[in-house]
């Protein structure tokens, strides 16, 4: 049986877009809601099953073209529409009731095996729908790539606002309604419409019914049961879930089920003496207020507002913090707990400002005695990778010297980390202060530390404070330390200048002789020698690669006491996690997009160089993007933004390249042009954006989407032109044979495979895309995109030879 050509109407273009405008949300929204639900690692699989999906639905469609002939364009969209929204809350309903915990267990596989079929499910469906629409409608590919990627742009630019407004399992049950409208749009009879509004009318009640979670809410989060007894107030937004919980009177704040602060109840003035004094999280910490108990603070993330407190009790008369998080800000602090907590956000010493760290610090104008952050951590990010968005830049050296830059001559950045037996992450935080502190003149790096602990590190998780002062630690700065030490028994001394006898029996340049490792560290003065010794990577964290809280060295990969329950076992867990998903990724590549195809026996006969070129695109488009991504999170000032912004810019203008496309190459033959522009594009970015992106990331955020817009705008013209055009250069001839209507149809497709090939080699690139990153940079991520379309440009002159 032949296949039914498409007829051009503006319906399919409609449909088109509003069939991926609904993939992305959906895709969207699953790495909010898999950052809650399940590990931070985990939200990277939204990506990889949105993926996996689209080119399974593409396989579908090309091996089982024959079967899908017997019904027109309209009915096969129509029924996939519908089927894909039914699946859609199915997946809500599994992502939601499923308990999958950190253990390397049987019945965590075969969870995350069901969670990753049922979410994949509503993206075959949309796969089949977008591939059968491009294969019946060759001549329409640029205007239909354009709907496809405009739908996708646009879902990115609303993501945001559905996410702080609905939630994200709200967020998700739009996608779902936004499939069954386009039943409605594709539908040519009047059965398929009135289902596409009866369906709709559901989805809009289901909607309003669970507004506050009367149906679809979070029951199990980082495989514990969410008892609701203990939580007084919950709301999402587009960059986590914050709660406020009650346990016998102690109320903190949870971001998304798994980071949490403490909020006080307490005037500053009966501060001393109490609860909020004493506990473990304020001993150390206290330290600087009692060497600046005056002082003018700049602090980020105050979350539930202790830095505050032990600020304005010590006597600071001006305390500016930066929060990034408005809920925590606005709905919590400053709403539903400010009587709770006396007002404290409101107290005239304090100045709170909603924004992420860094582009705080590079819009003030003023100087500080203390720059602190308290145990601020991203193992609640949004993460939309194991390691991709994952990093807050916040702990880079780049990061570090904009904070010295904005301290007074004799002022101290204050740094509180979680701290292990084996010394890493506070480790990690002394070696970029080293490197800073040589950059600016620093002649003797040994005098400009002190480091206390909640107790020795005899254990993992004692908190660890690391004082780095852009002067030399003064001998009555010294005995300050010491009685706050008398003060606070608990609390020990690591590192201080004159304290020469902590360094007996260790060698400067050999840290794996018994010593302490923070005086080894900082006599070496050599950070990154240091770290190449050490039995952790604790070498300076650039901007270029983010990574703070990757320390594992490759030896680790496969030695299991490395990867055991520790502290940091969510962060090493994040390493197999990304490992795994590759042979995953391969083997579900394998499984349901290439051997489907090289079994299909009219597809062996098909020139590999040709679909290798939609390989090497679909590999280069990912990989630059994702860097891209990463890129922006500093400048747009979080990786949500840094998400939606960058994919709204990058599918928009792809779109739009896509339309242009036939106008500006008329012949697909010279698609290699088109790829060679891009790969000098890339490499151009490579040094551009380095140089560009931090001098205006004290802009204010519309002239940061602005400056995204003129920056992403180029690239994204001109890397939505190669696969539309490849598209057209492999579209064969016309072959005798009518459809339905009898009219000529082509008797062998290829659009459905070069779709498929497409789609597997995003998949297998965005972790490729990560891995890259993490050992070798940004820069080498790019580069790696750059090649790639050289790489196709190669492969495309085989279009000219067409059989």
């Amino acid at each position: 049986m032949t296949e039914p050509a498409q007829p051009e109407n503006k319906a399919q273009f409609i449909g088109v877009a509003l069939v991926s405008f609904a993939a992305l949300l959906l895709e969207l929204s699953l790495t909010r809601l898999f950052s809650v639900v399940l590990f931070y690692h985990f939200a990277f699989l939204a990506i990889s099953i949105a993926l996996l999906g689209f080119g399974a639905g593409g396989v579908f469609a090309f091996v089982r073209r024959r079967w899908l002939a017997q019904w027109s364009t309209a009915v096969v969209a129509s029924a996939s529409c519908l089927l894909g929204s039914l699946l859609v809350v199915l997946a809500l309903f599994v992502v939601l009731h499923s308990r999958i915990t950190l253990e390397l267990s049987g019945a965590n596989f075969a969870k995350l095996t069901l969670l990753y079929l049922t979410c994949a499910a509503p993206f075959l469906f949309c796969g089949v729908l977008l591939s059968t629409a491009f294969a019946r409608s060759v001549s329409a590919i640029p205007r239909l790539y354009g709907a496809d990627l405009t739908g996708g742009a646009v879902a990115c630019l609303l993501t945001v606002p559905a996410l702080n407004w609905l939630g994200a399992p709200n967020a998700i049950l739009a996608a779902a309604l936004a499939l069954t409208v386009s039943v409605g749009i594709w539908s040519e009879t009047a059965g398929w419409r009135n289902t596409s509004a009866a369906l709709s009318v559901g989805f809009v009640a289901l909607l309003v019914l669970n507004s506050h979670g009367a149906v679809f809410d979070v029951i199990y989060a980082k495989g514990a049961y969410r008892d609701k007894a203990f939580t007084e107030f919950a709301k999402w937004n587009a960059i986590s879930r914050v709660e406020v919980v009650n346990v016998n009177g102690l109320r903190s704040v949870v971001i998304d089920a798994d980071a949490s602060t403490y909020i006080p109840t307490i005037e500053p003035e009966h501060f001393h003496g109490t609860f909020w004094e004493q506990h473990d999280s304020s001993a150390v910490p206290l330290l600087v207020n009692a060497l600046r108990p005056h002082g003018d603070f700049a602090i980020i993330g105050p979350g539930g507002g202790e830095d505050i407190l032990r600020a304005v009790a010590a006597g600071s008369k001006n305390v500016t913090a930066a929060e990034i998080n408005s809920t925590i800000a606005n709905d919590i602090m400053r709403g539903r707990c400010a009587e709770i907590s006396l007002h404290l956000y409101d107290r005239p010493e304090a100045h709170i400002h909603v924004s992420d760290g860094r582009s705080f610090v590079r819009q003030s104008r003023d100087a500080y005695d203390v720059v602190q952050m308290t145990l601020v951590d991203t193992w609640a990010s949004t993460a939309a990778g194991a390691f991709a968005l994952s990093e807050n830049n916040l702990y880079t050296v780049e990061a570090f010297r904009e904070y010295f830059d904005h301290l007074k001559p004799d002022g101290i950045l204050a740094i509180t980390r979680w701290e292990f037996k084996s010394p890493r992450e506070a480790l990690r935080l002394v070696s970029n202060a080293i490197a800073v502190l040589q950059d600016i003149g620093a002649s003797d790096v040994t005098r400009h530390f002190i480091v206390i602990s909640d107790g020795p590190l005899d254990e993992d998780g004692k908190a660890v404070l690391v004082l780095a002062k852009k002067t030399p630690f003064t001998p009555d700065e010294e005995q300050t330390t010491l009685r706050h030490l008398e003060q606070f028994k608990s609390v020990a001394l690591i590192y201080s200048p004159s304290d020469r006898t902590r360094l007996a029996g260790v060698h400067p340049t050999d840290p794996s002789r018994p010593g302490n490792a923070f005086a080894a560290l900082i006599e070496s003065r050599n950070p990154v020698g240091f770290a190449r010794l050490y039995e952790y990577n604790v070498s300076p964290v650039t901007d270029d690669a983010p990574f703070f809280f990757f320390t594992l060295k490759l030896r680790h990969l496969i030695s299991h006491s490395a990867l055991e329950k520790g502290l940091d076992w969510k962060v090493n867990l994040g390493v197999l996690v990304l490992l795994i998903l590759l042979g995953i990724s391969l083997v579900a590549v394998l499984a349901f997009l290439l051997l489907p195809l090289v079994l299909h026996a009219p597809a062996r006969g098909e020139s590999p160089w040709r679909l290798l070129y939609f390989v090497s695109i679909g590999l280069g488009y990912i990989m630059v993007e994702i860097a891209l991504i990463q890129r922006f999170v500093l400048f747009l000032g979080h990786p949500i933004y840094a998400l939606t912004v960058v994919v709204f810019l990058m599918l928009l203008f792809s779109g739009i390249g896509s339309l242009a496309s036939r106008k500006w190459l008329p012949d697909p033959r010279r698609v290699w042009l088109a790829a060679l522009i891009i790969g000098a594009l890339v490499v151009a970015y490579v040094v551009a954006l380095p140089l560009l992106l931090p001098r205006f990331l004290g802009i204010v955020f519309p002239l940061k989407l602005l400056a995204s817009l003129l920056l992403l705008a180029p690239l994204g013209l001109v890397m939505g032109i190669p696969f539309p055009t490849g598209l057209r250069a492999i579209a064969p001839q016309f072959e005798p044979g009518t459809d339905v209507n009898g009219r000529p149809v082509s008797s062998r497709k290829r659009i459905e495979w070069a779709w498929a090939l497409n789609a597997a080699s995003t998949v297998l690139g965005s972790v490729i895309a990560m891995i890259i990153a993490i050992q070798f940079g940004l820069k080498a991520t790019l580069f790696s995109g750059a090649l790639f379309y050289l790489i196709a440009a190669g492969l495309s002159r085989s279009f000219s030879r067409r059989t």
